[in-house]
């Protein structure tokens, strides 16, 4: 039967192991947590961003993202579920991972690294429920002051990740009726991206990427000349993707 070896290497490598795993409870301790940034659209308003009222000090009076800490039990992708349902009530809400934050001392408590979230929905379609309008509130991005933790960092850069994503894909679709007029469009993409676009070439550029059905209809019950409706083609666009090509504006 051969005989087992093992080097003064391993040995001591496995030490050095056993050495750091024994520090872990306290020199290595801290929480994880997920924040939720949640963007808000509205044809009448700039781009809003969902916040709660903090209650902790020493930021007590200050308003912040809605987050939590992750429970022992529950999955990281799982948590923006929890905490949106039981902070502002709200269900069925689309978000996507940005990035994660964790400077030394960006919470009161202790070691807290933090993973960001993002949304963008319609705010009509998210009405806040009667138990929490009094502590979560929408405001204006360009509206903000100071807020909670490293919350306007977590803010900003989440928002330039939406507004990346919302130059190279159709997410902004997910905002406007099934049907929609080009107005419409245009409106969307200016109050997200803050910016202003030539109505001309606007168009010319959205309708050479072909992923629009122009329909035998008009808007109705507006104070304005009625505008075309159209259809937005997933099929279309994704044909495009595979080959290589971006939404673009």
């Amino acid at each position: 039967m051969p005989l087992s070896y093992t080097s003064k290497t391993e040995n001591s490598q496995a030490e050095n192991i056993n050495i750091q795993l024994s520090g872990v409870e306290d020199s290595y301790r801290f929480a994880v947590s997920v924040d939720c940034v949640i963007f808000g659209y509205s044809e009448k308003q700039s781009l809003q961003v969902l916040l709660l009222a903090c209650n902790m000090a020493p930021y007590d009076g200050l308003w912040g993202l809605l987050g939590d800490l992750l429970h022992p039990d529950e999955n990281l992708d799982e948590a923006p579920l929890r905490i949106l349902r039981e902070r502002a009530g709200l269900t069925d809400v689309y978000y996507e991972q940005v990035q994660t934050f964790g400077r030394v001392d960006r919470h009161p408590i202790g070691r807290v690294v933090s993973t960001a979230f993002y949304s963008l929905v319609q705010i009509s379609s998210i009405p806040l429920s009667s138990s929490s309008k009094n502590r979560v509130r929408w405001f204006n991005i360009d509206e903000l002051h100071q807020l909670a933790f490293d919350h306007q960092e977590i803010i900003e850069t989440c928002l330039a990740r939406l507004r990346r994503r919302l130059r190279e894909s159709p997410l902004g679709f997910n905002l406007l009726p099934q049907k929609f007029s080009l107005p419409q469009l245009q409106t969307l993409y200016e109050v997200a991206l803050d910016i202003t676009v030539d109505k001309r070439n606007f168009r010319r550029k959205i309708k050479s990427l072909e992923i629009l059905e122009e329909l035998d209809e008009y808007q109705s019950d507006v104070g304005h000349r009625p505008g075309r409706l159209y259809r937005f083609r997933q099929d279309r666009y994704e044909k495009l993707r595979r080959r290589g090509l971006k939404f673009e504006l």
